[in-house]
């Protein structure tokens, strides 16, 4: 592909942002499809538009799923205010295209009802859930795409609803070495009813590159990135950054940042790669007296 072909294409994806302040303010529901997924993207500043390059692209940008051997991941996130997130992706071939497929289920146990000052009246449970199917194929030299499409399903104390969401990816290898830029855009879609208003899906656009750099004298591979982040149907919008140090394909440290956010903004983590397997741990700590959340991830390539 011709240099000044690159730079259209990269010009394209990062226009793609532009669109996002056309959008109103407003709010939106659903808060769980917010959380990050994934112990090594949310080390790295929730940053997987851009570093997920494996199993885990199925959750951010679909456009980075690749042919290659079977993976499976499964992810713990203790989230605050006693939210939980249980995570399964798993990836494979089929057709020659690649195929994901993922799980979220996400719950907040004991929330206290009141309707009047005094004792706790009774708890309740709160339940979210999607399904997921992904895949990706090549557009152009260098330049492939994505779509993701999901099955959402919330539960409040008597009422539940149902709905879908499309993710639309694209990422881009650029003419120079080790330099490549993503865009998309996720949570496109509706939801029926709950109880007399239905839940609006919280859409958003990412965009941004990533460089990796080695240094084979030393067994380093350093890689750094950074989005900008819109959700469509709010003012504010973020700009998160990542970078992670990997020594002899074995063992990673993983440092993220994230701008714009009111109880939240440094985030970080580990990584071990034994085998097949990889363990992944990422903490981010919360102000206000929030707390943190921790993240746990336990992959395996086939």
């Amino acid at each position: 592909m011709k240099k000044s072909n690159s730079i259209k294409i990269i010009l394209l994806l990062i226009g793609l942002s532009v669109v996002s302040y056309s959008q109103s303010a407003g709010s939106n529901g659903l808060s769980f499809l917010k959380i990050g997924s994934g112990a090594r993207n949310i080390a790295l500043g929730d940053n997987g538009a851009v570093f997920a390059n494996d199993v885990s692209a199925i959750f951010y940008n679909p456009a980075q799923l690749k042919v290659g051997n079977p993976e499976i991941i499964f992810t713990h996130n203790a989230w605050i205010q006693d939210a939980a997130t249980e995570l399964l992706g798993v990836k494979f071939s089929l057709f020659k295209l690649p195929i994901g497929v993922g799980i979220n289920s996400t719950s907040i146990k004991e929330i206290e009802v009141r309707t009047k000052p005094g004792p706790v009246e009774t708890t309740f449970n709160t339940h979210y859930f999607f399904a997921s199917l992904s895949t990706a194929f090549s557009l152009v030299d260098n330049l492939s795409t994505g779509i993701t499409v999901k099955y959402l399903y919330e539960d409040i104390f008597y009422d539940h609803a149902e709905g879908f969401g499309f993710d639309f990816g694209l990422h881009y290898k650029s003419s120079i070495e080790n330099l490549f830029v993503s865009a998309v855009v996720k949570n496109i879609g509706s939801m029926n009813q709950l109880q007399k208003e239905a839940t609006k899906l919280p859409a958003e656009i990412r965009v941004g590159p990533i460089y990796q750099y080695d240094l084979p004298e030393y067994n380093i591979s350093v890689q750094a990135g950074g989005e900008f982040q819109k959700y469509l149907a709010q003012s504010d919008s973020h700009i998160n950054f990542g970078t992670e140090i990997m020594y002899n394909k074995m063992f990673a440290l993983r440092l993220g940042y994230q701008t714009n956010y009111e109880s939240k903004s440094i985030s970080g983590g580990l990584g071990l790669y034994w085998n097949h397997f990889s363990f992944d741990y990422a903490m981010t700590p919360f102000s206000y007296g929030l707390g943190q959340a921790q993240t746990i991830s336990i992959k395996y390539t086939f």
